[in-house]
C-alpha cells in the first residue's frame, strides 16, 4: 500500500478507534475529567484545587467593613504516570477495508485493552474510600433498595453535594436491583427502562450503571478482634492496638470500626502484628470519636466494592502526546474524546513487510475527595 493511502487510512481507524474506547469504558464518563489536554510528558503533576469552606455570616451595615475571612483552597496533585500502549498489525487487505469503515478486529482489540486499563486504574483507588454500607460477601439488593438509601444517607453526612451521584455496580448487584419490584414498578418510577432494557437509569437520587471490572478487596489476616491500646485523641490518624493472641496483617484498604463510634476507617498503609500487638496503625479520617483503652476493633471482612460516589470524587486527567513523525517517516496523529475525556494517539509504522499500529494513551487517576465516595459491599 502505498505512504499516501496510509495517511487516508489513519483518520479512519482513529476515528473508528476513539468510538470503541467510548464503548468500553464507564468510569471515565462518570468522574471529574474538567482538565485541559496541553501536551505532556509522563511523571507531570496537575494541581488539583479542593475548595475550603467558607462560613455564612450576618451582615451589619456601617462605616467600617468586616475582615473578610481567609479563603485556603487545598491543592491534590495529580501525576500523568499511567502510558499505555496497545500494538497490532494489520495487512494491506486490512488497511483497504478500514478505509471503507469496517475498524478490523485487532484494532478493536488494542482499543479495548486501553479501555479496560484505564476503567481499571479508577476501580483501583477505590483503597482511600472509608465510607463503607451494606455486608460483607453478601450481594446487595436482594430484596430491598436499603442499601442504596444507606448509602445515599452516608454521603450526605460526609457533607457530599446531592447531585452528580452515581452508583456503579458489579453484574451480581445490578440482576438484584433491576428484580427489585420497587425499581420496575411503575408506580415508583415512570421510567420503563429496567423492564424494555434492563437498564435501571435513576433511582434514589443515582444514576445507576453496570460495570464488570468492579473490584473485589481482598482483606489481611489479622485475627482476633484487636483493642485499642491506649486513648487517641479526637482527630488521631494512627494508633496502637494489641490482644493476647493477635497476629496476622492489615493491608491498604482495610475497613474497620472501633467500639462507641459509628464512623468507619480505612487503613492507609500495611503493618503486621507483632507480639500480639501492632503499633501505629494508620488510618482516615481522623478519629470521630476519642475511643476508649481496650474499645473493641472490628475489620470488615473480603467485599465487592460497588461503590456510590459523587462525580469529584474522583479526578481523571489526560494529556495529548507528540503527534510530530520527528522526521523518522512515521505517521503520528491523537484525537480527543469530548464525551469520556479520554486523548488517543495512533503511531503508524512500516516494518518488515508489514506495517505496525500502535495506539497509546497518558493519564492519570486520584481519588481526591474520598468523603464523596462509599463501599456498597457485597
Amino acid at each position: 500500500m502505498a505512504a499516501n493511502d496510509l495517511t487516508q487510512v489513519v483518520p479512519q481507524i482513529l476515528a473508528q478507534g476513539l468510538l470503541a474506547l467510548r464503548s468500553q469504558t464507564i468510569l471515565p464518563f462518570l468522574v471529574n475529567r474538567n482538565y485541559s489536554s496541553e501536551a505532556a510528558e509522563i511523571g507531570d503533576t496537575i494541581d488539583v484545587n479542593i475548595p475550603s469552606a467558607i462560613a455564612a455570616a450576618a451582615v451589619t451595615a456601617g462605616a467600617t467593613p468586616p475582615a473578610t475571612e481567609g479563603v485556603a483552597p487545598t491543592k491534590v496533585q495529580i501525576q500523568l504516570n499511567k502510558w499505555y500502549e496497545a500494538a497490532f498489525y494489520l495487512t494491506d487487505k486490512e488497511q483497504k477495508e478500514a478505509m471503507k469503515g469496517t475498524i478490523p478486529m485487532q484494532a478493536s482489540a488494542a482499543v479495548k485493552s486501553l479501555a479496560n486499563q484505564v476503567n481499571s486504574d479508577i476501580f483501583a483507588e477505590y483503597k482511600g474510600i472509608y465510607g463503607y454500607v451494606g455486608t460483607a460477601a453478601t450481594t446487595p439488593f436482594a430484596s430491598t433498595r436499603a442499601v442504596a438509601t444507606q448509602a445515599r444517607k452516608t454521603l450526605l453526612n460526609q457533607n457530599s453535594p446531592l447531585g452528580d451521584l452515581r452508583m456503579v455496580l458489579d453484574p451480581d448487584a445490578e440482576a438484584n436491583a433491576i428484580d427489585l419490584s420497587d425499581f420496575a414498578d411503575s408506580g415508583f418510577s415512570a421510567d420503563s427502562g429496567i423492564i424494555k432494557e434492563g437498564v435501571i437509569g435513576r433511582k434514589v437520587g443515582f444514576d445507576w450503571f453496570v460495570d464488570q471490572q468492579v473490584p473485589t478487596h481482598t482483606a489481611g489476616t489479622l485475627l482476633a478482634s484487636p483493642l485499642v491500646n491506649g486513648t487517641p485523641a479526637v482527630g488521631a490518624t494512627t494508633m496502637n492496638i494489641d490482644k493476647t493472641t493477635l497476629t496476622g496483617t492489615v493491608v491498604v484498604g482495610d475497613i474497620f470500626t472501633i467500639a462507641g463510634d459509628s464512623q468507619t476507617y480505612v487503613v492507609t498503609a500495611a503493618a503486621t502484628a507483632a507480639a500480639n500487638a501492632l503499633a501505629g496503625l494508620e488510618f482516615l479520617p481522623g478519629l470521630v470519636v476519642a475511643p476508649d483503652n481496650d474499645a473493641v476493633i472490628t475489620f470488615k471482612a473480603s467485599h465487592v466494592v460497588n461503590m456510590a460516589f459523587h462525580r469529584d470524587a474522583f479526578a481523571l486527567a489526560t494529556r495529548s502526546l507528540e503527534a510530530e513523525g520527528n522526521g523518522l517517516g512515521n505517521i503520528i496523529r491523537t484525537i480527543s474524546d469530548a464525551k469520556s475525556g479520554l486523548t488517543l494517539r495512533l503511531e503508524v509504522s512500516r516494518e518488515h513487510k508489514r506495517t505496525r499500529w500502535s495506539f497509546d494513551i497518558l493519564y492519570g487517576v486520584k481519588l481526591v475527595r474520598a468523603a464523596l465516595a462509599v463501599r456498597v459491599a457485597g
